[in-house]
């Protein structure tokens, strides 16, 4: 639809206000999920469901790679892994409130890939869920503890229900590991620490950043990323902008 088909439809919107070279880009994430030790270890084990397993972890802010402070890692593992051998997989239609499959069989196998790989280079599943269906494009909820930077899991977007687990010691740590990476869509931080809460709000290189909380997407907001993980916002009156010209007149002589 051109600008005066657009007018046509709809008088009010001043042509100057349409654009038809609007470019917005939402890409994928790799993002942290960071619990510090004086954090609600059972709040953060529900915002880690919400944002890991919602949708099979197949949404592209879901927490990818947990780094969690060695304080109150055991206690995490423990109680996120309680969680996950506690969910029911199955299709749609016969299992409404659990988790269903994959997208694809391609997707599954290379979810599978990428757990396998993690365990040959020393990381182990701490639970996982029983009675996956073998049909269909199914992969089992699992926890994996004893990750690695230096392991793919986790660098590339596992886009499953895979948690991986990456104990950390200090917060200059946390942020250099979480900053490791190219992409830039969504973060989240576990701390009862307000000077840290900014810190971290401040420091990591997201376009998106959630504090005490899982949950961050909503339509009032400007949800977007930076660096490879997008260009652009979309929601709130940010998003309004990617689809509007500036104007710059001047008037002389007055």
């Amino acid at each position: 639809m051109n600008d005066r088909a657009r007018r046509q439809a709809n008088p009010l919107i001043p042509l100057n206000l349409i654009s038809d070279q609007a470019l917005s880009l939402e890409l994928g994430g790799n993002a942290p999920f960071i619990i510090f030790d004086d954090a609600d270890i059972d709040r953060a084990v529900e915002g880690a469901m919400a944002s890991r397993f919602r949708n099979a972890g197949q949404t592209c802010v879901c927490a990818n790679r947990f780094l969690v402070q060695a304080g109150v890692h055991d206690a995490f593992v423990e109680r996120l892994t309680a969680r996950v051998e506690a969910l029911h997989v199955g299709d749609g239609i016969n299992n409404p409130s659990g988790m269903g499959p994959l997208i694809s069989d391609k997707d599954a196998s290379r979810v599978a890939d990428l757990v396998k790989q993690a365990e040959i280079q020393g990381a182990s599943k701490a639970g996982t869920a029983p009675d996956v269906p073998e049909q269909g494009a199914f992969h089992p909820p699992v926890v994996l503890t004893g990750v690695t930077t230096d392991m793919a899991i986790a660098h590339e977007e596992i886009f499953g229900p895979v948690a991986p687990v990456i104990r950390f010691t200090h917060e200059s740590e946390a942020m250099q590991i979480a900053n490791d990476t190219p992409f830039g869509l969504a973060a989240y931080v576990y701390t009862a620490d307000f000077a840290r809460q900014w810190r971290f709000m401040e420091g990591l290189e997201y376009g998106m950043v959630g504090v005490n909380d899982g949950l961050i997407s909503t339509e009032v907001a400007p949800f977007g990323g930076v660096k490879e993980s997008g260009f652009g916002r979309e929601g709130s009156s940010h998003g309004l902008s990617e689809y509007m010209n500036i104007k710059y007149c001047l008037i002389g002589g007055l």
